[in-house]
């Protein structure tokens, strides 16, 4: 059995789907003869809690820890709000911005590159170093955001000539709020000489979306394999769902993914027709901006909407297999179309349709297209998005079939770990 170490930030209680990725991945590697170690922060300051998935660790799972100190705690003592938004990753326009708010983002951009738990990296290195030797680990795997953990995984390489893989579940300078970080010239280069290091010296890749292996294939010529997100539930086959024609997005909405048009098609549906007006309810779970509630405001929608805040993973579950229909929003943007939100793939085992709005050439509207698992939209498509939730609520309250997805099983947990383990095998 080969012995694998992980090295992540976010694990149980983290919340979010950050987490589950790691999770899901340890949970099943025994079966394919890899034996997991996981090496995680003591002291981590994660912006959601989710204590539920704590009990989804296996037991046999050994998690090694070390301390972390991470600056959020110092910079709290200014504005605790604004901290907590910027670590959870709510970054409001320019022109919405506070002063102190401003000022962090400066900070964080050009003072902690390539994040904020840089100061984690060599205390980690050196504490890995006697571990890996005493351990014998075959492979090391890094995983980031935060982009710094890829730091540790370069050193240990440079040190140990151990096998390392880098996995990235999101972009490193391609990265969506990149832009938002006020960069100075010389710290975009820092940033780009650090990915490049790290692209080019890690014995494989692993990605989450197909834009971001071809930027990265531009970039190295180290091995790429794209492993997506997936789902860990059961397939939801039963037609069971609430009395309201719900249209629910479950997941934070951020400044940047406020689908406007959305809300003004929604808000010409209600004053059109009295039975979607009396039937329709909007379902918000996860954080939301404040720009996101403005909006939904001044469409006049705050009588039809139930916002829950945060829930726990299990109770997201629930939730997307009661929705008539699921929104998968993102910012509509260049940088962002190899981003895959980890909820589609829990949006596809739910079997409620999903109402997907995001940038043209998206790589979730290739996996909606290739499942029908629902419609794309381009965030400019008022009418169309209009007249596709009209054919829905018709479908609703004729009691007709509204979703007719297939060949989801290909994204599940455990055959994706299965993938993962080769790699191991054989990288």
């Amino acid at each position: 059995m080969k012995k694998v170490l992980i090295i992540t930030y976010y694990w149980p209680p983290a919340g979010g789907p950050g987490v589950q990725r790691w999770l899901k991945f340890v949970k099943y590697l025994r079966s394919f003869e890899i034996e997991p170690v996981v090496y995680v922060p003591e002291n981590p300051s994660y912006p959601i809690i989710d204590k539920d998935l704590e009990k989804e660790i296996p037991d046999e799972t050994r998690i090694i820890k070390k301390k972390i100190f991470e600056p959020y705690s110092l910079a709290s003592i200014f504005s605790k709000k604004e901290t907590e938004t910027i670590s959870s990753g709510i970054i409001q326009k320019e022109e919405n911005q506070s002063s102190i708010q401003k000022m962090m983002l400066y900070i964080r951009g050009n003072f902690f590159i390539p994040d904020a738990r840089k100061f984690w990296i060599n205390p980690s290195v050196k504490f890995l170093e006697r571990e890996i030797e005493k351990e014998n680990f075959d492979v090391i795997i890094t995983t980031g955001p935060p982009h710094s953990l890829h730091l540790i995984g370069l050193k240990l390489k440079e040190r140990l000539n151990i096998k390392w893989i880098a996995d990235f579940r999101d972009p490193w300078t391609q990265i969506g709020y990149h832009e938002k970080l006020k960069l100075t010239k010389s710290s975009r280069r820092k940033h780009e000489a650090l990915e490049k290091q790290v692209l080019n010296s890690a014995d494989h890749l692993i990605t989450t979306s197909f834009t971001t292996k071809n930027e990265f294939i531009s970039k190295t010529s180290t091995p790429i394999e794209v492993i997506t997100n997936g789902f860990d539930s059961e397939i939801n086959h039963s037609e069971t769902k609430n009395e309201k024609f719900e249209i629910a997005h479950i997941g934070s909405l951020l400044s940047g993914r406020n689908p406007e048009n959305l809300w003004k098609a929604l808000k010409e549906l209600l004053d059109e027709n009295a039975e979607f007006r009396n039937k329709f309810r909007l379902t918000l779970a996860g954080k939301l901006s404040e720009e996101v509630l403005e909006s939904i405001r001044e469409n006049k929608l705050q009588d039809h909407l139930a916002n829950k805040g945060y829930v726990s993973h299990t109770r997201a579950i629930e939730m997307q297999r009661e929705a008539s229909v699921l929104l998968l929003i993102e910012i509509n943007s260049e940088e962002t179309r190899g981003i895959i939100p980890g909820k589609i793939f829990e949006y596809l085992a739910s079997k409620s349709p999903i109402l997907a709005i995001g940038p043209k050439n998206w790589d979730a509207q290739k996996i909606i297209a290739e499942t029908d698992a629902g419609k794309f939209f381009l965030y400019e498509e008022t009418s169309a998005i209009k007249s596709h939730i009209m054919s829905l609520f018709q479908k609703f309250i004729s009691n007709e079939m509204m979703s007719v997805s297939h060949d989801i099983e290909q994204y599940h947990r455990k055959l994706l770990t299965g993938k993962l383990a080769n790699l191991i095998k054989n990288v």
